[in-house]
């Protein structure tokens, strides 16, 4: 086999010297593709529509929040539950429940009228009364917030009276002003009772026969004005009475003059409401006839009217109850345990400490009742 010619004039040209430099040899890397999104394409927008229906989303979650925000239930003081009409209405007629004797200025009463008058969907209000009334201080308490809220809110009060709206359970009831046929009772409501008692009570021969003497060191006499434990002289006795008639007759005054507020019909004849003003407890026929009362009527008749005097639609409102919490926590909340009104003797009523005081204290009442008042409602 010839060798293969590698000078510069041989056949075939001229085959370069073999390298002989110390570089070495290169490597041939992979070949890489890159792929750039091309712009103003799919790929831009795909993005854009991603982060918009993301805010989309966050906007919706929102808006369903704000619209069934009213019916969750924010305040621990208090249950709201549906009553009736519709259940996914937005308005709101509330109706506040005055049950048992109103002893206290704060309680299960203001909580409800704060809760309707702070609620933006609450409409129009509903006051269901079955109470026989209980201290000046309690109902005149009662009766202002609740002429404050129906002023605030700009809407018409109607009154639905259970079994028993007396004394100063009707007094809280005159909060309706002098809107006409907003006082509803049912046949077997009992009323009235307008007055005013202080009760008293003397144990001094009781405690004479125990050798027990009430040697009080007081500043003046008058100091123990209706004590019942301290023999007084004639006098001195006869000058306690006077200052204290002279307190009821100032707070019976008063309790006639709300009832011209919110029954405009003895405006012009008072002396009709004197002859009614005797303490007298009339049934409805009797409060009906003496406009007292405007309807026969039910809770659902009342909430009818109210929705109508205050311009709503039946189908379009929500009727709601306001309840005390019930649980462990509701005697820390609401500062009450069972309830403890005078209807409630045989299922548990608790006897308080501070409603035994009241009879050792010259109290007032708008009250209905042949009982000292001992047994106290927790709540109102």
């Amino acid at each position: 086999m010839s060798p293969i010619p590698s000078g510069p004039n041989q056949p075939g040209g001229y085959v370069p010297p073999p390298q002989t430099s110390a570089e070495p040899p290169r490597r041939e890397l992979p070949t890489r593709v890159i792929l750039e999104p091309a712009r103003g394409g799919w790929g831009r927008w795909s993005g854009r529509i991603g982060w918009m229906l993301f805010i989309v989303a966050l906007l919706f979650i929102a808006g369903m929040y704000g619209s069934y925000s009213s019916y969750m239930q924010t305040n621990p003081k208090l249950e709201e539950k549906y009553f009736s009409n519709s259940k996914t209405a937005k308005d709101k007629v509330a109706i506040i429940t005055v049950e048992g004797i109103i002893m206290g200025e704060d309680g299960f009463g203001k909580w409800q009228i704060d809760q309707a008058l702070n609620d933006p969907d609450v409409k129009a209000v509903v006051l269901r009364v079955d109470s026989p009334g209980g201290t000046i201080t309690g109902s005149n308490y009662l009766y202002h917030h609740l002429t404050e809220m129906a002023a605030k809110k700009k809407i018409k009060l109607v009154v639905s009276m259970g079994g028993l709206a007396a004394s100063g359970g009707y007094y809280i009831s005159m909060a309706v002003g002098d809107t006409p046929d907003t006082i509803f009772a049912e046949p077997t409501t009992w009323t009235g009772s307008i007055g005013v008692v202080i009760p008293h009570y003397d144990v001094s021969d009781l405690l004479a026969k125990w050798n027990v003497t009430d040697d009080s060191i007081v500043s003046n006499p008058l100091k123990l004005t209706g004590s019942m434990t301290r023999k007084v002289s004639p006098e001195l006795a006869k000058q306690e009475h006077d200052i204290l008639q002279s307190l009821v007759d100032q707070s019976f005054s008063d309790f006639k003059d709300i009832v011209k507020s919110g029954r405009p019909v003895f405006k012009k004849n008072p002396e009709e409401l004197d002859k009614l003003a005797t303490g007298q407890v009339f049934s409805f026929q009797q409060a009906l006839d003496a406009h007292l009362v405007d309807k026969r009527g039910y809770i659902e008749d009342a909430v009818n009217q109210a929705i109508a005097l205050n311009g709503l639609k039946a189908d379009d409102v929500r009727v709601v109850k306001y309840y005390a919490p019930k649980g462990l926590l509701s005697e820390v909340l609401t500062g009450s345990s069972a309830s403890s009104d005078l209807s409630a003797l045989g299922r548990g009523a608790r006897l308080d400490l501070s409603a035994l005081l009241d009879l050792t204290a010259p109290r007032a009442f708008y009250l209905c009742t042949w009982l000292p008042a001992v047994v106290r409602h927790g709540g109102l």
